[in-house]
């Protein structure tokens, strides 16, 4: 073609006739041109007409089938609604002036195919398996198109494991099983019933743990889109662009180093606007508030076409949804409204709660990675409890054998989305007279980035209660458990939360008592598992000083008993509570204080249920409930506030929470941190780095608890999350500045 005539084909689109004219107009208006996608669906149309891809679409593209949005097929839209082809109208025109609010078929239909039925195979996947950095997930559903699928798979040059799943046809998908396990023979190849489309089958390999280890995994399936004209280019345009032929070493490694990269898809495949949620919003709402998650439906960002790469964090999220094959719609070539349908969605938000940017094919090309910003803790000390084994004084108040546990486990949900119980799974229920469990914890602690372990003592003036996994520690050199002591210093009373109810055993602090406790606490502190956190002394923490009829003096006289001990000076704090004691303490009395979430960081404006404005969950709540829900994320917000560091002492050592939840020991009058989840203590840690730990005390990190499990103020790995609290943490103490980011991608 001359290039006289190439220039009319490029004027033309500025000469456009009055229909024409009028069609710019109304899909601008309408909002039913989607230039990101068409630019993206579209890569074959020259670049001249790619900066303008509305009037391209208008002078040509419609005519020749290609669509105006993903939703939007021109061809179908005539051949499904006669009536507008008869006029001889635009399609996209009519749909933008009048269709678009008539229900009217927008797309092909798809078919529903009769296929034989399949049991679900039961999966398990080893957690000490050996695996690549990367996994290749592929969906088969139409058998001819695995040839073009394993050319794809013959030309990538990086090692990945890779699963196959098959919807099943019978003895051709037994045949094609085989094949593909001939050809890979180290792949795990599965074969499923036509069930949840795609998802169904990634999730149950999620589920069974098949994506644990991996730093990035690529799910694409045979997306033939029989709906569509332009079916086949469009699947390569979508699994091309998340393995493209050239640079793909390189742009993995910069997704999978950019902590702020969430999904790599292909070009036109990051849909936003609320246009894309169709019948998907209660769905989505309702598989969200599984995690604590809330949305209104006043906002949409996804990773459309289910084809993409994804990061582990993710992963973990959208395992914790617990999803099984049941909840699945069965296959009636549904448009819309499934669950399927609605976990597409739920990915977007999964990002959005992770901080994860979903990022498209040519963004990645161009993106320079980035770091989380923010200080990194000095040292990280987190509470732990003693209270997982038996004692004579809980057998007799709470019953034979009572420990934590039988708490946690009677724990009742009270209402949609709280989620309760949250039960233990890697270290089960443990009883910590067993003292290799000690070790496991710190090993897990440790490689979280957790120094220490602030372990609660209980001592009520010479009588020692829970001492038993402490004193079997002492007699264990060999296990590594970084500790310091904590002296709870509460009266234990029958409703649990210290202030009120009938006294079981009474903190009374006779005169010398401060010697005794000193004398009490020596052969812990010259254990070389102690810790001293600035080199020199051990650290010891008050929870309660308030309560004590003389601080300052009681302080003085501990101080003084500890140097004619022989121990030295004594690195001395207190607990921030949210309620004064009987006696004022100076901020000046102790050397630090710590800040313990949620003390003192609830307002009133802050409840959900319970509060001076009512029942904001917009849900029921369960019959006789008189408890307060508040909101987990708006305590974050306050933790930064100046109008709540303003009354904290100078020399605070900053307090973060995962969550909070007394369910388990309050029942109907429990304390609920609503929103809690991985995601938003994520959230709670990038605040923290940025605005609170360089003005904490020695650029310190405290965590509001280890294993709190009947408060589910827990970082343990549970059956919900798993171990998603501590890889999270990991994350964040242990984050690699920018420059290291570079120099992984160079």
């Amino acid at each position: 073609m001359s290039l006289l005539s190439n220039a009319r084909k490029f004027g033309r689109i500025f000469w456009l006739s009055s229909p024409e004219r009028q069609l710019l107009k109304e899909a601008q208006n309408a909002g039913t041109f989607d230039p990101v996608y068409y630019r993206g669906a579209y890569p074959q149309v020259h670049k001249l007409f790619q900066k303008f891809p509305l009037r391209h679409y208008i002078v040509y593209g419609e005519s020749m089938g290609l669509r105006p949005n993903p939703d939007f097929s021109p061809m179908a839209y005539l051949r499904y609604n006669p009536d507008v082809a008869e006029t001889g109208m635009s399609p996209l025109l009519h749909f933008s002036v009048g269709g678009r609010h008539e229900e009217r078929v927008t797309k092909e239909l798809p078919k529903v195919e009769e296929l034989p039925q399949k049991d679900t195979p039961k999966l398990r996947f080893e957690g000490d398996r050996s695996v690549a950095r990367f996994a290749i997930v592929m969906h088969i559903y139409y058998p001819d198109l695995w040839p073009e699928f394993a050319e794809t798979l013959e030309r990538l040059d990086f090692e990945y494991d890779l699963y196959v799943t098959l919807t099943y046809r019978g003895e051709q998908t037994d045949d094609l099983a085989a094949e593909i396990s001939a050809k890979y023979p180290d792949a795990t190849v599965v074969s499923m019933q036509n069930r949840g489309r795609d998802i169904l089958p990634f999730m149950n390999l999620l589920n069974a743990g098949a994506f644990d280890k991996y730093e990035a995994v690529c799910k694409i399936h045979t997306k033939k889109s029989p709906h569509r004209e332009d079916g086949d280019v469009w699947r390569r345009h979508l699994i091309n662009g998340i393995l493209p032929e050239e640079n793909l070493d390189q742009m993995l490694e910069t997704f999978v180093a950019d902590p702020k990269a969430g999904f790599w898809v292909a070009d036109g495949q990051h849909f936003t606007g609320l246009e894309w949620w169709g019948s998907n919003i209660e769905m989505t709402q309702s598989l969200l508030r599984r995690l604590e998650m809330e949305i209104d439906g006043s906002y949409l960002s996804f990773p459309a076409g289910s084809i993409y790469w994804v990061k582990p964090s993710i992963l973990r999220l959208l395992k914790a949804l617990h999803l099984l094959e049941a909840e699945f719609d069965v296959e009636c070539a549904q448009v819309d409204g499934t669950v399927a349908h609605s976990l597409e969605r739920v990915m977007g938000f999964l990002a959005l709660a992770a901080d994860q940017d979903i990022l498209q094919t040519t963004q990645l090309e161009t993106r320079k990675p980035t770091a989380r910003t923010g200080a990194t803790p000095t040292f990280t000390s987190a509470f732990y409890l003693p209270q997982f084994h038996p004692i004579a004084e809980n057998d007799a108040w709470w019953g034979k054998g009572f420990t934590e546990w039988r708490g946690t486990i009677t724990a009742h949900s009270m209402f949609p989305g709280h989620t309760q119980p949250l039960l233990p799974s890697d270290l089960g229920y443990y009883d910590l007279r067993v003292t290799e469990v000690l070790g496991q914890q710190a090993e897990l602690a440790r490689d979280a980035g957790i120094d220490a372990f602030c372990v609660y003592h209980y001592w009520f003036d010479g009588r020692r209660v829970l001492e038993e996994p402490l004193d079997r520690l002492l007699a264990r050199p060999d296990v590594d458990f970084p500790f310091y002591l904590c002296w709870a210093n509460e009266s234990w009373r029958r409703n649990w939360d210290g202030l009120s109810g009938t006294v079981l055993l009474e903190q009374t602090y006779a005169k010398g008592f401060e010697e005794q406790l000193v004398n009490d606490s020596l052969p812990y502190m010259q254990d070389a598992r102690y810790q001293r956190p600035d080199g020199v002394r051990p650290r010891f923490v008050i929870y309660r000083p308030e309560d004590m009829p003389d601080p300052k003096g009681s302080v003085e006289r501990m101080r003084d008993a500890w140097r004619k001990a022989g121990i030295g000076e004594v690195e001395l704090g207190a607990v921030c509570f949210h309620i004064s004691g009987e006696s004022a303490v100076e901020d000046d009395v102790f050397d630090f204080w710590i800040e313990m979430p949620p003390h003192g960081m609830v307002t009133g404006e802050d409840y959900l249920f319970g509060g001076p404005q009512g029942n904001q969950l917009n849900r029921p709540v369960a019959g006789g409930f008189e408890g307060l829900v508040y909101d987990y994320n708006k305590v974050i917000k306050n933790s930064v506030s100046e109008s709540y560091l303003e009354n904290m002492p100078d020399n605070t050592i900053c307090g973060v929470m995962p969550s909070w939840d007394n369910t388990a020991r309050r029942g109907l009058s429990a304390h609920i941190a609503y929103g809690a989840n991985p995601a938003s203590f994520g959230h709670w840690l990038d605040e923290v780095k940025a605005y609170r730990i360089e003005g904490s005390y020695r650029g310190e990190l405290f965590i509001n608890a280890w294993n709190e499990w009947a408060e589910k103020a827990i970082l343990e790995p549970s059956d919900k999350y798993g171990d998603q609290y501590l890889q999270v943490l990991k994350s964040r103490i242990a984050t690699s500045s920018a420059e290291d980011v570079q120099e992984q991608v160079a």
